[in-house]
């Protein structure tokens, strides 16, 4: 089971004691959850300050990775036995400042991170990433854990560019955990870049949005068909959804709707496809995703 929570972001500085109390009373309420995922920077807000002064803040609350702030974050998973994204943070590097989505496992281990590679411009002063991240969410850690399939990390605008989803739909994702925090008024259009992201690529999508009044809620979870599992309201909720990587081989066997199979669209000796934008190719011999050879 997959746990979306939309929640009110946290400001900078306030330390994780309001977090470690919000993981328990969720997993309290709902104690089939094994990846609980909450919205980007729900650990680093600056809204609360004038305009002005947020970008500096953001940057002063910036962390290493091999911090006690995240090594506090792998406590908190492993003391429930979860594997848990506490949205993105922002991370600091000897190269910049990133806004960096990370992901432990039931052990508390950091087990990826991703930095965010579009950052919504000109509005935010991260640098952007340029690795896609997969990650396999095997079993182990607590006795319900059956693992997971694999997650792509993907963070808010990132969803707005096909080319990201896609690739990492072809990395041999099965679900792609969108964490989100839009405050404007495109909250709709999201929406159905999540169902078409998820339709495209026969993944699961899940987004996850911060809650009004800071954000525009309406946290989704999608699946590998476009089918949309819940949808939240404004306010601070928790999706609960179930999640079955087999329904992603399932549907890629089958076609969409029984009868769409992007994966499968080329056949033997047909020609690679010049894509002069990327300066590339689509090449027959390398289409089909990664998850397909499992």
């Amino acid at each position: 089971m997959v746990g979306l929570a939309q929640r009110a972001p946290l400001p900078v500085g306030c330390g994780l004691d309001a977090f470690r109390a919000d993981v328990a009373r969720t997993l309290d309420r709902h104690p089939g959850i094994e990846l609980l995922v909450y919205p980007e920077m729900h650990l680093h807000d600056a809204g609360h300050l004038p305009e002005d002064e947020r970008a500096a803040a953001l940057e002063a609350a910036a962390v290493p990775l091999d911090g006690p702030f995240v090594t506090e974050l792998g406590a908190i998973a492993s003391a429930h036995g979860i594997w848990l994204i506490p949205g993105s943070i922002g991370e600091r590097a000897e190269d910049g400042y990133y806004n960096t989505e990370l992901l432990f496992d039931p052990s508390g281990a950091l087990r990826a991170r991703y930095r965010k590679m579009f950052p919504w411009r000109p509005f935010e002063p991260h640098r952007p990433g340029t690795e896609f991240v997969v990650a396999e969410l095997e079993a182990g850690g607590s006795s319900n854990d059956a693992g997971h399939g694999s997650v792509g990390l993907s963070n808010c605008y990132d969803a707005w560019f096909p080319e990201h989803t896609r690739q990492l739909a072809w990395l041999g994702a099965d679900a792609v955990i969108n964490v989100v925090k839009t405050t404007s008024e495109d909250r709709e259009q999201e929406l159905v870049l999540a169902r078409a992201n998820a339709i495209v690529n026969q993944v699961y999508v899940f987004s996850v949005n911060c809650a009004a009044p800071t954000g525009r809620g309406r946290s989704i979870a999608v699946d590998p068909e476009g089918w949309v599992l819940g949808e939240a309201g404004l306010g601070e909720d928790t999706l609960v959804v179930r999640y079955d990587p087999e329904r992603v081989a399932g549907v890629r066997r089958a076609g969409t709707a029984g009868t769409n199979r992007p994966w499968a669209q080329f056949q033997p000796g047909d020609e690679p496809v010049p894509l002069p934008l990327y300066g590339g190719r689509i090449d027959p011999e390398r289409w089909a995703p990664g998850s397909l050879a499992r």
